[in-house]
């Protein structure tokens, strides 16, 4: 089939992860995917919710935003309305669970971790974008505050792609804007670097779907997340390699 962009139904758009893209947060990347930019920013506090005082075990909480310019309609600040969306409270809460899934929060300790995802050029995929580059901000800033002789609270990789079937009805890879608003089925897939399912979300949005195309789905979900962490483990190195899933 012929995409919008060219690409063969299983391929993913150009990626590219650039680290420490600010100054001041503990660990921060520049996330792109096609032309999707999220910036994603993990900031340690040594405190805990009031729920976690006193436990020894940390949180982590993130927090997502769309910046009036990332879209080529202006989108109105959510703080000038006073309120956030459904949209941004779902994807805070995805981007939460996913990395809490990994992330050992006795070994965390008493500390919190917030993720700032903050979407400086929408064209679809921002939320498995925001997985993505979170995860690696993460472990950028825990390198920073977890003494090598411990366990590091990090114990796999994760990260998320997008799937679907296309208007056409091709079961597609990482869905552009065009292809995610067209879409007769729209999916994200969040994975681990084992090859477990963390999060799947799916919805017939032309029509239901098969048990069958489910499978295809998942299978390239699969195939793009596989891809994804192999450049992560690339683009962390292996002096940040080793410490993902490493007990002291």
């Amino acid at each position: 089939m012929q995409r919008f962009d060219g690409r063969a139904a299983d391929e993913l758009r150009p990626f590219k992860i650039t680290k420490y893209f600010q100054k001041y947060p503990a660990g921060s990347v520049l996330m792109e995917i096609g032309n999707t930019k999220v910036i994603c920013a993990a900031t340690v506090e040594d405190r805990v919710p009031v729920f976690q005082r006193g436990t020894g075990v940390g949180w982590l909480r993130a927090e997502y935003s769309l910046l009036p310019s990332a879209t080529a309609t202006r989108t109105a600040r959510e703080s000038a309305r006073g309120k956030q969306t459904g949209r941004t409270q779902e994807i805070q809460r995805l981007i939460g669970r996913s990395l809490r899934s990994v992330l050992d929060l006795e070994a965390l300790g008493e500390r919190t971790v917030i993720l700032d995802c903050d979407v400086i050029q929408a064209d679809g995929g921002t939320r498995t974008a925001s997985v993505t580059g979170s995860f690696v901000a993460l472990v950028l800033a825990l390198d920073s505050v977890i003494p090598k002789d411990k366990t590091f609270p990090v114990k796999d990789f994760i990260s998320a792609v997008s799937v679907g079937i296309s208007n056409s009805g091709e079961p597609i890879l990482d869905l552009c804007y065009e292809e995610d608003s067209s879409a007769i089925v729209d999916m994200n897939v969040v994975m681990t670097g084992n090859g477990e399912f963390i999060e799947v979300q799916g919805t017939g949005e032309g029509r239901p779907f098969k048990r069958d195309e489910l499978n295809t789905l998942l299978a390239l979900g699969e195939k793009g997340n596989n891809e994804l962490i192999s450049y992560i483990k690339d683009s962390l190195g292996s002096e940040l390699d080793w410490r993902i899933g490493s007990v002291k």
